[in-house]
């Protein structure tokens, strides 16, 4: 008898020959591997899950990002300020001009006052600056009056001469201020412009309201 041949079975079921019965593999291993890789797939998507709830709370996802502003447009639309008129504004009537020459051209100082006349300015003292100013001012002049002048008098003259600088001094009156004309100067602002120019310092454009970006 074989030493293959089950006992029991006698020669009739020897096994003879060199083919042997095939051995199948336990199926206790296949279901573990098919564990594993299920677990991993798990663990993916659990990870995949936690990223995107990660995005949506601090508004990585372009979704949220996306729909989040549009949502609180209607809410969080802040209008801009609107420029309003300084209550204490002078018409040119009220305004006594003082017009001093701080170049060595002569006939500035009485060209510009005969012109100021005409638009309804009163005209103080005409002739040349003062020591502190004469030949130093580089620009096109100086609008210069008392601090209470500065949302007064010294705007509404300042409308007549293109790049003028506004500056405040120590004097009283907020009624009488000096126009100082510096050595780049050639004529003070055409009338058309400057009528302009003083009706939008009397009458401010609001400025559009301004809403969250992507609105």
């Amino acid at each position: 008898m074989s030493m293959l041949t089950p006992p029991g079975m006698g020669g009739q079921y020897r096994i003879t020959g060199d083919k042997y019965p095939r051995m199948r593999r336990p199926r206790g291993r296949r279901r573990l591997v098919l564990g594993l890789v299920a677990s991993v797939v798990a663990l993916g998507l659990i990870g995949w899950g936690t990223l995107q709830l990660i995005d949506v709370f601090t508004g990585g996802g372009s979704k949220a990002t996306a729909a989040g502003p549009k949502a609180d447009c209607a809410t969080k639309v802040t209008p801009s300020p609107t420029p309003t008129t300084p209550k204490t504004l002078l018409k040119p009537g009220q305004i006594t001009v003082n017009v001093l020459n701080a170049t060595p051209r002569s006939g500035l100082a009485k060209q510009a006052a005969d012109e100021l006349r005409k638009r309804g300015f009163r005209i103080g003292d005409i002739g040349n600056a003062t020591k502190a100013y004469d030949k130093k001012i580089a620009g096109a002049g100086i609008v210069l009056g008392a601090k209470s002048a500065a949302q007064a008098a010294l705007p509404v003259l300042g409308t007549q001469l293109a790049g003028a600088q506004l500056k405040t001094d120590a004097r009283a009156s907020a009624t009488e201020v000096d126009l100082l004309i510096g050595t780049k100067f050639t004529a003070l602002t055409n009338k058309q412009e400057a009528d302009q120019a003083l009706a939008a310092l009397a009458n401010p454009v609001p400025a559009p309201s301004s809403s969250p970006k992507g609105c």
